[in-house]
């Protein structure tokens, strides 16, 4: 039997395929900046799911192979974070925090209000798959809640009828990415941003 070629297990680092020229050579930096290899794991981790969109077995057999570790390693590791996703997310992934903070000023009205504007339930994904929604811990922004995380965008201060603008927002951002020059995506943070 003839090794396959094409297999992440066969392949040097510097012929694999699964990431992009430009991530495979942070990801070769990475691992030089560390003392010990495994410790470029998470960067690595987070890295890869930002340009595949969620840590697929190609990416994990990849990670695995670049770092000397087996793949049961990486799915180890990667598992105990709820930042790693292990099936796609949409376009814009919409975090909503409900830890305590968030939680006392209306946390869960504002995802509740996600949920019938994007007619999805937790963790779920929108038919044009644009959109993913998800609860989340706490996102660092407990001064302004409650508050959510749009892929790396925050938008804090938030009440439910902030969220069709929101979301209506992302959808034209969605669409220009689509035909065209992309534009930023809607800003609610702040008060001076929530009228």
């Amino acid at each position: 039997m003839s090794p396959d070629k094409t297999s992440p297990e066969k392949q040097s680092p510097e012929t694999m395929s699964v990431f992009s020229p430009k991530l495979a050579k942070r990801f070769d930096a990475l691992v030089e900046k560390y003392p010990v290899k495994r410790s470029a794991l998470i960067p690595m981790l987070l890295y890869a799911q930002d340009e595949v969109g969620y840590l697929s077995d190609a990416v994990i057999a990849e990670v695995a192979q670049r770092i000397g570790i087996t793949q049961l390693e990486v799915r180890n590791v990667a598992t105990y974070y709820s930042m790693l996703r292990f099936k796609p997310a949409g376009k814009f992934n919409i975090q909503v925090c409900t830890n305590i903070s968030c939680m006392l000023r209306g946390a869960y009205e504002v995802y509740e209000r996600f949920q019938e504007e994007l007619g999805v339930g937790p963790k779920g994904v929108t038919p044009d798959g644009i959109f993913s929604l998800e609860e989340v811990e706490c996102i660092g922004a407990c001064c302004w809640a409650p508050a959510i995380q749009v892929n790396y965008e925050f938008h804090d201060e938030l009440k439910p009828d902030l969220v069709p603008g929101i979301v209506s927002g992302y959808r034209g951002k969605a669409l220009a990415l689509k035909n065209g020059p992309s534009s930023p995506g809607p800003k609610t943070k702040g008060k001076a941003n929530n009228a």
